[in-house]
């Protein structure tokens, strides 16, 4: 074997402590340089044409979401199953995958594609969106969704290329995506003044030079994973595998997108525009802290995935915790911040004074007990990650149907806007008690079985 076959047999002989800051680090500095594009974004939306062009841009997020939902499906369903098959070394599987990952992503995105554009009026209207700002959301979304088979390929290939013994590639691949895409809608908003169109433009145009790179990893034959005859075929087995193992982030993402699209509702009814657009501040500044424990899950996923495989159970455990305290830390720095600095925050986005007030007590109240929500999301990301997917799912539904939905329709009636914002921690901490019972049951399993 070559040194570059050789790298994915490490996950279950280095340390986990190394290895977890091997495989988070180039994961974080990606997902933290997505989430800053996100927001710089936004800040030139922001500055350039003011909080309703925000508002625009939000009633978008729940059809992000769900387009994220079907790449999740199939990219994270991969990144898991060829986590467990290299750890089980076979080989021939884990290329497989690599195969089923680009047609899958292909079918699926152009479907998508063609379903959202011809719905794409009736679906904003849904969402929240009025005269004034569906114009900004029917722009935005009309480009992103041409690009749609580009970003689920990108965004698939990926999370093999971490999975696979790559991760600096894979950083590699995002930090790409994101410079170019800060450059770009830069240029295109404020040089070629496009609007908010050129920040669309500037996605796609940036997504699709780090597909060409990362296509030239895939089709390099001395590579660990590469492109070869006879893996393009769809394989029962592996299509199954992933889409069992993708499920959980796909269910995430789908009841992600109901739930936005009742609170951006919500907001319209009880605050109007600015309550959307303080949403997206809001929303965009979450983002930011969770993109960074979403960095240390897929640090996690690929080690938990192959020691579990090899059946390490210890250093599954021992993986789990480093995660757990690393993702705590980082969004209990998210509370702090918001709840210290909220108008220094908002100021970032935007220096209108209208939606001041909307805004700060967003932060204040959704932030509220933010610290425990980095412990559910490592929870459900490691039941993902070890392939016990209906744990997982049942997880991610608990938070956004079982929890959220209900306090969204209450407490809104009740408080009116700051009900609206009140529903989010309420639905954090009543699934955090429940994570933290599963994942309880679960590691005195392990126990058992060490």
């Amino acid at each position: 074997m070559n040194g570059n076959q050789e790298t994915p047999l490490v996950l279950g002989t280095r340390p986990v402590s190394r290895l977890l800051l091997q495989y988070a680090l180039p994961a974080i500095v990606a997902m933290t340089a997505a989430s800053l594009y996100n927001m710089i974004d936004s800040i030139f939306i922001g500055h350039r044409l003011g909080p309703l062009a925000i508002a625009g841009l939000t009633l978008t997020f729940p059809l992000m979401n769900l387009a994220a939902a079907f790449g999740s499906l199939v990219g994270v369903g991969a990144s898991t199953l060829t986590a467990i098959k290299l750890g089980q070394r076979d080989t021939e599987s884990a290329r497989q995958v690599l195969g089923n990952v680009v047609l899958m992503n292909t079918v699926i995105g152009v479907l998508f594609t063609v379903v959202m554009l011809l719905l794409l009026d009736p679906v904003l209207l849904f969402f929240g969106a009025g005269a004034e700002t569906l114009p900004y959301a029917r722009s935005f979304m009309e480009i992103i969704l041409a690009g749609n088979v580009i970003t689920h390929i990108y965004m698939g290939l990926n999370e093999v290329l971490r999975a696979s013994g790559y991760p600096r590639k894979s950083m590699m691949a995002t930090l790409m995506a994101v410079g170019l895409n800060c450059l770009f809608a830069a240029l295109f908003i404020f040089v070629f003044d496009w609007g908010i169109r050129g920040a669309a433009c500037a996605t796609i145009l940036a997504q699709t030079t780090a597909l060409l790179w990362q296509l030239r990893h895939f089709f390099d034959k001395r590579n660990f994973l590469h492109f070869e005859r006879g893996i393009f075929g769809l394989k029962r087995v592996i299509v199954k595998g992933m889409l069992a193992i993708g499920m959980s982030p796909f269910l995430m993402n789908i009841c992600a997108c109901f739930v936005v699209a009742l609170i951006t509702r919500s907001l319209k009814e009880h605050g109007g525009d600015l309550a959307i657009s303080a949403y997206g501040i809001v929303n965009r500044v979450a983002f930011f802290f969770l993109m960074i424990v979403m960095g240390f899950n897929q640090g996690m996923q690929p080690i938990a995935g192959y020691n579990f495989g090899a059946r390490l159970f210890p250093r599954v455990i021992q993986v789990l915790k480093y995660t757990i305290c690393c993702a705590v830390g980082i969004t209990t720095i998210g509370f702090l911040v918001c709840q210290f600095f909220p108008c220094t925050i908002i100021y970032m986005f935007t220096t209108d004074e209208s939606f001041l007030h909307v805004a700060e007590e967003g932060l204040h109240m959704v932030f509220l007990v933010f610290p425990v929500v980095g412990f559910q999301m490592v929870t459900s990301s490691f039941f993902q990650s070890i392939g016990l997917a209906s744990r997982a799912i049942f997880l991610s539904l608990t938070r956004q149907l079982l929890f959220l939905v209900p306090a969204l329709l209450i407490l809104p009636e009740i408080y009116q806007l700051k009900g609206v914002w009140m529903s989010l921690p309420v639905a954090d901490l009543i699934a955090t008690i429940v994570a933290v019972v599963m994942l309880a049951y679960q590691l005195k399993k392990f126990k058992k079985e060490v």
